[in-house]
């Protein structure tokens, strides 16, 4: 199949930024030195940027033109409760969730130590790897109490944990606390994610609370190293 004029433009200007030749925070030309350099007419290149946008690679920026955005790392921002997904809808389908795993099971002892409980109950034990430029970069592990989160299917994976806990169930996310460590791959790391030759692996524990105070659930969040960049943001008190 042929494809069309924009399609042809945006895969150029993708391998321009792909392998720096456009560079992150860079203004793109404008759509008229677009429009000479590739022999289009403007509409065809505002269709191509229109898709470069849709897909993460440059932020329309309102008089200034395009901003080429860094695709090399994903900004993860610490303190802030952001699902995968609200941060992969700004790379359109860059980004991918592949569920490997849901099961409802009895709390093992460590994860009763995790949610502090006396009893052990039951938790949906989820894992999803996330694919980004098609390649597997995090393996999510969460454990989520099926007494407050129950019905949980492999499309809601798929889709939203987050959004089918506050739209569907109506429940409020309130806070997390967050630990993160640097550690040896497990051999699931290496089975389930592209690695490379990175032998460490990024790993965010969160124990995250709805807004009476109640832990619903535990994650931990595995990185491929290279791909990421955690921010925050930090004020000085006395």
């Amino acid at each position: 199949m042929t494809k069309s004029k924009f399609q042809m433009i945006y895969d150029e200007l993708v391998g321009h930024i792909e392998n720096g030749d456009l560079k992150a925070n860079e203004l793109l030309p404008s759509e008229n030195e677009l429009a000479e350099s590739f022999k289009a007419s403007r509409e065809t290149i505002r269709k191509a940027l229109k898709l470069l946008s849709e897909h993460g690679y440059i932020q329309k920026m309102q008089g200034k033109g395009s901003v080429v955005l860094d695709v090399t790392k994903i900004n993860f921002p610490i303190s802030g409760l952001v699902s995968f997904r609200e941060l992969a809808d700004k790379m359109g389908k860059r980004a991918k969730t592949d569920v490997v795993g849901l099961e409802e099971q009895l709390m093992t002892a460590d994860m009763q130590e995790q949610f502090q409980m006396k009893e052990a109950t039951n938790v949906w034990n989820v894992k999803r790897v996330r694919e980004i430029d098609k390649e597997r970069i995090i393996l999510d592990k969460d454990y989520l109490l099926t007494s407050l989160v129950p019905g949980l299917t492999i499309n809601i994976c798929e889709k939203s944990l987050y959004a089918y806990i506050e739209q569907v169930l109506g429940l409020t996310i309130s806070f997390a606390k967050k630990e993160i460590t640097v550690e040896r791959p497990t051999e699931e790391d290496k089975e389930l994610l592209d690695l490379k030759e990175y032998d460490t692996i990024v790993v965010v524990k969160s124990h995250v609370y709805l807004d009476d105070a109640t832990m619903f659930q535990y994650t931990e969040s595995r990185h491929r190293p290279d791909k990421f960049r955690f921010v925050d943001f930090a004020r000085r008190t006395r």
